[in-house]
Formats: C-alpha cells, sequence, structure tokens
C-alpha cells in the first residue's frame, strides 16, 4: 500500500506488528514504538485506534494522524474533526459506534503538519495489521494523506472519491477530512462531498447481507 521503500525501522515494526495475534497486543507493542524519533519525543500518546465492543466493527474510518486534543486524550477524532464526523456519520445514517476509527500515522506530528513519507512508511505495518484482524469489508479513507496509503502517491481525491476501490478484498472510499469541511465552512464542497460520500457508504453497508 505504501510506496515508500521500508528502511531498518519500517521492517521492525511491520514485524512487530504482524507478530501480534490480536488487538490488544498490537495496541500494547504500538504503544511503546518508537520508530520516528521526532514524534516519539514530542507526543503525549500513541493513539492506536478506537474499535467496537464487538471488535468486529461494520466498516472502518481512516484518517491521516492524531491532532492536539486526539495526542492529550489518546483516542481518534475527538477534537473538532471529530465532532463534525460525529454529526456527519449520524445524518448518513451510520453509527461510530459500529465503525473502528484508525489513523495512519499513531502519533502527533508536531505542529499538526503533514506526516513525512518516512513516517507513514515507518507506521504503515501498524495499520496494515489492524486491517487485517478487523476484518472489516468497507474502509473510509479520509482526507488525501489517507486516501494516497490505499491508493497510491499520485492519487488525486477528486478523481478517486464518489465510488468504491477494490482493495485486498475490501471497498476502499476515498473522501474529504473533516477538517477540510470546517475550513471550507458548512456550506462548502468538502462537507458536501464528505456527507455524500458517506450516505454511498451507508447504502452499501445496508445492502451487504
Amino acid at each position: 500500500m505504501s510506496p515508500v521503500g521500508l528502511d531498518h525501522d519500517a521492517r521492525t515494526v511491520a514485524a512487530a506488528a504482524a507478530a501480534a495475534p490480536d488487538w490488544a497486543a498490537l495496541a500494547a507493542a504500538a504503544s511503546t514504538c518508537v520508530a520516528c524519533p521526532e514524534l516519539a519525543a514530542t507526543r503525549q500518546h500513541v493513539v492506536v485506534g478506537d474499535v467496537p465492543v464487538t471488535g468486529r466493527p461494520r466498516f472502518v474510518l481512516v484518517g491521516e494522524a492524531p491532532g492536539a486534543t486526539e495526542d492529550e486524550t489518546g483516542r481518534p477524532f475527538v477534537g473538532k474533526s471529530g465532532a463534525l464526523l460525529d454529526l456527519l456519520l449520524g445524518e448518513a445514517g451510520l453509527d461510530r459506534a459500529e465503525a473502528a476509527v484508525l489513523n495512519v500515522v499513531k502519533c502527533r506530528p508536531p505542529g499538526n503538519r503533514t506526516p513525512r513519507a518516512p513516517e507513514v512508511a515507518r507506521c504503515s505495518g501498524w495499520l496494515r495489521r489492524q486491517l487485517d484482524l478487523l476484518g472489516a469489508p468497507v474502509v473510509v479513507a479520509l482526507g488525501l494523506s489517507s486516501a494516497k496509503w490505499f491508493l497510491g502517491p499520485r492519487t488525486v481525491l477528486a478523481a478517486v472519491r464518489g465510488r468504491p476501490h477494490e482493495l485486498d478484498g475490501r471497498a476502499v472510499w476515498a473522501t474529504y477530512h473533516p477538517s477540510a469541511a470546517i475550513r471550507f465552512g458548512p456550506n462548502g464542497a468538502p462537507r458536501a462531498g464528505l456527507l455524500a460520500d458517506l450516505t454511498a457508504v451507508a447504502a452499501t453497508l445496508e445492502a451487504t447481507p
């Protein structure tokens, strides 16, 4: 998925992740990861992700990286972007309690900068193993960084959103990040597009036996 060549730290993470037999073991291993020295030095928490109580999500939401509130709490999408995401999920007929909520990078980049390619590569092993363990048939990639992780580095969001892409037995939907919807306001294209895509995902899930 990630096009970046694996360095030693990325291979180490991938091996540790692959060895985790279940979610609890993976979360414990990821919580002490120091593969990215700058991120490890500045983070408060590794934001491993949320999973339903049952451990078997109907769908998976994958964002870019934790923000300040996520770093403080150790949970994904709990700040302003998370509040809007919850609102739009409800409007689309989706229940966050039935979703796994993850990020491509598990530690907050300083100043909320975009994760760098080596950071994405080193963290990729955790996300790959999470997706394998969860086994959800539908993944929603929120924002360009997440879309590129799934669909490749030359991905243009406007060209790939609005329809599913079959990858590794999963239907991957790429759409806007809630932060873009906030930036462009309640009448902006990102918010409308995000809601439309979530609504299409909901329809797909309803049609799935």
